[in-house]
């Protein structure tokens, strides 16, 4: 099987979604193989089950995408200083892959959206880390090498891109969040890389 690294998201209003491709591009163009998945909608009202493919957009992620990649970028937008619950939710399903150890060794990053400047975007960048730590991922930040970083406006932090969409979520991402995306998944290509190599 030809090595990938899952680009795993949840987007309620579009932007952690442009995020993730945009993160999948720089891990491209490292050479590496890509695969772009989410997680469903939850609901508080078991009404019926949702279907296992999503009527559009990307598919969602099943736990063998997750155990069979060779890294991670994981994103969520914020909610109140955390991950989404229904992220939340899909990680609580991965008991069978911790008991395995299919995780163990395998680089991750982390990337959030915010309606604004101040609405937890580390928090939630932190709040994904402890499924990752239990899973004996390999944690990577955004090094400060990357100049967009020093001058972001708006998203970008040492833990993992970041991008304000504004209080109605209509807000476009910069031109720096936009490099950081980028920068973030070629800095994962490159690590899995070299590992790879190893």
């Amino acid at each position: 099987m030809q090595p990938y690294v899952l680009v795993l998201y949840y987007s309620k209003y579009g932007s952690t979604k442009e995020m993730a491709h945009l993160i999948a591009n720089g891990i491209e163009a490292t050479g590496i193989a890509v695969k772009i998945r989410t997680v469903p909608e939850l609901s508080t009202v078991v009404e019926m089950s949702a279907p296992s493919i999503p009527a559009e957009g990307d598919i969602y992620c099943r736990l063998d995408d997750l155990e069979n990649c060779s890294g991670l970028a994981l994103g969520s937008p914020t909610r109140f200083g955390n991950m989404a619950s229904e992220m939340k939710y899909f990680w609580d399903q991965t008991t069978s892959l911790w008991l395995n150890g299919a995780l163990h060794h395998k680089p991750a990053c982390v990337f959030t959206s915010s309606g604004s400047m101040h609405g937890g975007q580390e928090s939630t960048l932190l709040s994904m880390l402890p499924p990752l730590f239990h899973h004996g991922m390999m944690i990577m930040g955004l090094p400060n090498a990357n100049p967009a970083l020093s001058h972001t406006k708006s998203g970008g932090t040492p833990y993992g891109a970041s991008h304000v969409s504004g209080p109605r979520h209509d807000l476009t991402l910069s031109q720096d969040e936009k490099i950081l995306c980028e920068e973030q998944g070629k800095y994962l290509g490159q690590i899995v890389q070299k590992l790879q190599s190893l």
